[in-house]
């Protein structure tokens, strides 16, 4: 659905997207993820039409769109400051876009409604904004954007202002709209657990560049470099003999003395998390201390200041580059 041809962009000569190639196929969820200022927004607004290109090419379905004004290209944008217009309801908000394409009336009436009932809006329509949520007017959003039935909506934080049991609540709720409408999603966040839950793929962007793309599988099972390995989820990193690797907290044992144990040290921390116990261990003659999760079925009981063994399978270290 979307290529991009070594596209790079560089802000006063610094450059901020080293050249990149993707392709984003047809009903794809696919999120950029990585730190702030790794350059995912302005991949995005590439592709919006927001920001032109240094180099290279952006396609939308085979056609040329990097020439093209964002008003020119079959894709919507939905920010996370929503941008609704106050002194509109919410029907008029979604209706806006359509009236401007000069849709007939029937048409608009008939996008709107099926908007509405897809972002579960319908009893608030003659609403106004600030007699909103936050959650509902993020809704709106997403409603304005889809009555315009494009073949690509971009996401950019669009669940970020919101709080963490909301945040849930839409995740859920966006990955069952993107699955029923069959849009492709281009989704940016910060948030690895946001993208790991809503994602086909993941782009992780680091200082401009790609580190690695993948299935949430994938990025989390081998991640294939230090920086991939470290920002999705917990890990913990060995070197040895010259070679560096991960070995992922739920892999890890914690023996009760050093036969059969890889690395020993003392426990530092233990931490229960309800469904999980976590063991935090000060390796032995090294500087690094890991993290082990226990099975909540594991009652064994484990005190601060204890001597340890710690061990795992050869097979579940994952060799990672620099």
């Amino acid at each position: 659905m979307i290529e991009l041809l070594q596209v790079e962009k560089r802000f006063a000569g610094q450059l901020v997207v080293h050249p990149l190639s993707l392709t984003i196929n047809e009903g794809e969820f696919l999120t950029l993820l990585g730190p702030s200022g790794c350059g995912k927004t302005t991949i995005l607004r590439m592709i919006a039409g927001f920001e032109q290109p240094t180099d290279g090419q952006i396609l939308l379905d085979g056609q040329d769109l990097t020439e093209l004004p964002p008003n020119r290209r079959d894709l919507n944008l939905v920010f996370q400051h929503y941008a609704l217009f106050p002194h509109m309801t919410v029907e008029d908000n979604i209706a806006f876009g359509l009236k401007m394409k000069k849709l007939s009336r029937t048409e608009i009436a008939s996008r709107v409604e099926e908007a509405v009932a897809m972002t579960q809006l319908t009893p608030l329509v003659k609403r106004y904004p600030h007699q909103l949520s936050g959650g509902q007017q993020q809704r709106v959003a997403i409603a304005r954007a889809i009555a315009n039935k494009p073949k690509v909506l971009l996401l950019d934080e669009p669940l970020g202002a919101l709080d963490l049991q909301l945040r849930k609540n839409l995740q859920t709720e966006l990955k069952q709209l993107q699955r029923s409408l069959g849009i492709t999603f281009v989704y940016v966040t910060h948030d690895q657990e946001e993208a790991m839950m809503l994602s086909d793929r993941i782009v992780i962007m680091n200082n401009g560049q790609v580190e690695q793309i993948g299935t949430p599988r994938e990025i989390y099972a081998t991640p294939t470099t230090l920086f991939a390995a470290t920002f999705v989820g917990e890990n913990n990193i060995f070197s040895q003999d010259g070679r560096l690797f991960a070995v992922r907290p739920e892999k890890l044992v914690l023996l009760r003395d050093s036969q059969g144990a890889k690395r020993t040290g003392v426990i530092e921390d233990v931490l229960y998390l309800g469904s999980l116990h976590k063991v935090v261990v000060q390796l032995d003659n090294e500087p690094m201390k890991v993290s082990i999760a226990l099975d909540f079925k594991d009652e064994r009981p484990w005190g601060i200041g204890e001597q340890v063994g710690v061990g795992w399978q050869s097979q579940d270290e994952v060799v990672i580059g620099a």
